[in-house]
């Protein structure tokens, strides 16, 4: 058993069509494993490598696990800096979210809020998971604004071709991140986490507590990655540009997303009922209440066969009798 949102993309794999997977594996050429044994200290090469795919130093950089580890880091480190009571303790959001992303600060003692309150942290992805929009800087400035701590998922950042925030070394802004999603290497377990400038040396001493080295094999796999990255960008946007001209030629109303995500809002009834709706046609949507919006269903554009997955969809969606959609995603 996962989170709730693993869980139901994971329950039914079976479908046919699937619109509900995020990232790029089956979609692009998968990494290649090395042959041999990587070398000792193969880790160790991966840190500075990807300081430099970032632009930050390396002293700022934590290789974890996956995106949803480095958040708990980060999370759990905050949970244990901040004081223990008052506005402190509380996370600010903005539905629709990853649900991890506030589910974890909420398993950490954080009290979850939405609104322009003092709180401790505020918690954001970027891009935006189910929205695929991507939030200009005053937007970014105005939700953190009166929150000791910004904590940003840039787990899709690759897809919108922008540089990491955490460049800007800013004061207590957290940037997180992960190979499964862009470069489609969910089999390698690789994220990571990047500090503030003042923060390294407590958070390191904080994950050295909580955390295991990468496999060797796994961290070689992440440096090619790195290295290769024009070829995977290449064969990303091959698959993405015909599903993004699918999308809007089917959906004219749609802002086109920066990443693989758009979030069907539904003029009235209930995204989870169109959800099952479309598992009898056996094709797999999220609905949008994982997300704390239960009036929509989120849609990824990562499959080759997306053209066909959307007209499925749509075919469910606007029966008679269906919810109607309003045709638009994003803030």
């Amino acid at each position: 058993m996962r989170f709730p949102l693993a869980d139901w993309i994971d329950t039914h794999r079976e479908c046919r069509y699937d619109l509900a997977s995020s990232g790029m594996r089956g979609s692009i050429p998968p990494p290649r494993w090395p042959a041999r044994r990587p070398p000792p200290g193969i880790g160790e090469e991966l840190v500075p490598e990807l300081a430099r795919y970032l632009g930050v130093p390396p002293a700022r950089v934590f290789v974890s696990h996956g995106a949803s580890e480095a958040n708990a880091w980060v999370l759990g480190f905050l949970a244990r800096e901040l004081p223990r009571e008052g506005r402190a303790r509380v996370a600010r959001v903005r539905y629709p979210e990853y649900p991890p992303l506030f589910d974890t600060a909420r398993a950490f003692g954080f009290e979850i809020q939405e609104g322009k309150a003092e709180s401790g942290v505020a918690v954001v992805s970027r891009p935006r998971n189910p929205e695929g929009d991507l939030w200009s800087s005053d937007v970014l400035a105005g939700f953190a604004d009166g929150a000791r701590h910004l904590v940003v998922d840039e787990t899709f950042r690759e897809f919108a071709r922008v540089p990491s925030l955490a460049q800007e070394g800013r004061p207590r802004l957290w940037t997180t991140g992960s190979f499964t999603k862009f470069f489609g290497a969910d089999e390698i377990r690789v994220g990571f986490a990047v500090a503030p400038p003042d923060s390294c040396d407590r958070f390191g001493r904080y994950v050295g507590l909580v955390s295991d080295e990468v496999a060797p094999a796994s961290a070689a796999v992440a440096l090619s990655l790195l290295r290769d990255l024009e070829t995977v960008r290449s064969a990303v946007r091959g698959v993405l540009d015909r599903n993004l001209r699918a999308l809007t030629a089917r959906l004219p109303g749609a802002r086109p997303p920066v990443a693989p995500l758009y979030f069907d809002r539904l003029h009235r009834g209930s995204g989870r009922r169109l959800a099952e709706r479309c598992l009898g046609a056996s094709v797999l949507v999220c609905p949008g209440s994982y997300f704390g919006d239960p009036r929509g269903v989120r849609l990824c554009l990562t499959r080759k066969d997306f053209p066909r997955a959307l007209g499925a969809y749509l075919d469910v969606r606007d029966r008679p009798g269906t919810a109607r959609s309003a045709g638009t995603a994003g803030v």
